[in-house]
């Protein structure tokens, strides 16, 4: 079996899982860099960044692996805008 093949089909499975869990961020992405996974994009909470970070050390037991992953908010502001 290849290496290449190997870690095409754990990142595949990786995101998969990812869909099918509770969390299903969307702005999560995983990508192959040489031999290696990288997992980056937005979460919505660090609760979530959490969960994707624990599903990923999961999925690529055995695989080096790089997360860049940030948390953005995106809930209304909760004061007005001043404009000079």
């Amino acid at each position: 079996m290849k290496a290449g093949w190997h870690i095409d089909y754990v990142i595949q499975h990786l995101r998969d899982r990812l869909a099918r869990e509770d969390i299903a961020e969307l702005g999560v992405r995983v990508e192959t860099r040489g031999l290696a996974a990288h997992v980056w994009g937005s979460v919505t909470s660090t609760d979530c960044r959490a969960a994707v970070l624990r599903i990923a050390e999961e999925e690529l037991a055995g695989v080096p692996w790089h997360a860049d992953l940030r948390v953005s908010c995106h809930n209304p502001p909760d004061h007005p805008e001043e404009v000079p």
